[in-house]
């Protein structure tokens, strides 16, 4: 799935068929793109991590790799609410550095073209970074929201690396 990339199409060159994993979040879906993913796991116990930020909920150990966790619920400034069966933790891996972010749940695995990707209204979920979208993809009635994940995981300093250290 190599492309020739574009800012037109989010990053991508025209034609380029996409797999994003869907979930939802607030009962919202977004998607990540399924290369990004290394894998997803059901909720397990997290350390908490002294002066890390708020929507860092802390570490958790995947076979001998610590790894920090992000509330996307937190991150995005939503309600909180409870974890139940269908939470679920997207281990994410940019450049070999792996991060977790908790959904509500996690969906499917769909098929997009570039094409069907519509850039994000501007001031949309703005940091001081950007925006933490990087489109919208129309489902229907429904639509679906890419996270830019550079974005969304760059404003911390807490990298798998240094976890163990903390």
């Amino acid at each position: 799935m190599t492309s020739t990339m574009t800012t037109k199409q989010g990053g991508y060159g025209a034609g380029a068929v996409i797999q994003l994993v869907n979930f939802l979040v607030d009962n919202e879906e977004y998607g990540v793109e399924v290369l990004k993913v290394r894998e997803i796991i059901r909720m397990t116990d997290v350390t908490r991590v002294p002066n890390a930020p708020d929507f860092v909920d802390g570490v958790f150990n995947l076979r001998g790799k610590v790894i920090p966790i992000i509330s996307l619920r937190k991150r995005l400034a939503l309600p909180l609410v409870a974890y139940d069966s269908n939470t679920r933790i997207i281990v994410i891996d940019l450049d070999n550095d792996l991060t977790g972010i908790i959904v509500d749940s996690v969906a499917e695995v769909i098929r997009i073209t570039s094409e069907d990707i519509q850039p994000a209204p501007e001031g949309t979920a703005q940091d001081n970074n950007g925006s933490l979208f990087s489109g919208l993809v129309n489902r229907g009635e429904r639509l679906l929201i890419l996270l830019s994940l550079d974005m969304l995981l760059n404003c911390y300093t807490l990298k798998s690396g240094d976890a163990v250290n903390h």
